[in-house]
């Protein structure tokens, strides 16, 4: 059957809670495994694993219940050791590495930023900006609309301005929330997002963190924010050290269910 395993906490983080179910149906109960100074939250792997919605959920849940009473690191979605014996065996095996990151990780939770242009209001500045889109869309309009070829060199003209616009404003978002958060990470760009940011705040700054998202949000009104958290770390639980490396990521320590 295997060992689902959530996440990795301190022998000493609070008792979850007895009633805490996890992922399957019906939904397995909660466990914690110790070895050492480690735990791990973990419950009897489903037969049949897959990224559903419920269980995506579930994971969530158990995370957010634990993290919310102190640092835990998290694993991936699918994230299954053979049995109970070999997940107690990574703990006392990466014991060094995992405190450490727990250590680092004390007191900290993590915000998605995800931002996007308001379409009118970026085309707005970009005819306020640029005198040689502004001048051609004038043109184009005095004549009927400009010929074909018109048309699409203003086209063109156009999407190269907002591209740049975007990989500046990306720019601009990260520079201005650095100094307010522990870290950083410009993750992956999904589509229809300019920025995709992972900021692990410290708890105690994560109010004057989330006023800065607002404040910016309101000073640059021709971009979308969506702020997503607090989460836990998942974005920061591997430390960038070459033992680290070595030894292969906080979360690869238990293999991955191929469903």
């Amino acid at each position: 059957m295997g060992t689902y395993v959530y996440g990795i906490m301190r022998a000493s983080h609070p008792p979850l809670r007895q009633d805490l179910d996890g992922i399957g149906d019906p939904p397995g109960p909660v466990r914690v495994l110790r070895e050492g100074e480690l735990a791990a939250i973990v419950s009897d792997a489903p037969g049949e694993l897959r990224p559903k919605r419920r269980d995506l959920l579930a994971h969530q849940r158990v995370l957010d219940e634990a993290g919310a009473a102190g640092v835990v690191l998290p694993m991936r979605f699918g994230s299954v050791s053979p049995d109970d014996g070999t997940t107690t065996a990574v703990l006392a095996e990466r014991a060094e590495g995992l405190l450490e990151r727990l250590r680092a990780l004390d007191g900290t939770v993590e915000y998605n930023i995800k931002a996007n242009h308001d379409e009118e209001a970026v085309l707005r500045l970009i005819m306020a900006d640029r005198d040689d889109i502004r001048s051609l869309a004038e043109e184009n309009r005095a004549t009927g609309g400009g010929t074909q070829e018109q048309k699409v060199r203003l086209g063109e003209m156009v999407a190269a301005a907002v591209q740049e616009r975007e990989a500046a404003d990306a720019l601009m978002l990260q520079q201005a929330l650095e100094p307010l958060a522990e870290a950083v990470d410009a993750g992956p760009q999904s589509t229809g997002w300019l920025a995709n940011l992972s900021c692990l705040v410290n708890r105690d700054a994560a109010e004057r963190f989330l006023a800065a998202v607002d404040a910016l949000g309101q000073e640059h009104p021709h971009l979308v924010l969506r702020v997503n958290g607090p989460l836990p770390p998942y974005s920061f639980v591997d430390a960038p050290s070459s033992r680290q490396q070595a030894e292969g990521g906080t979360a690869e320590a238990f293999g991955t269910a191929s469903g």
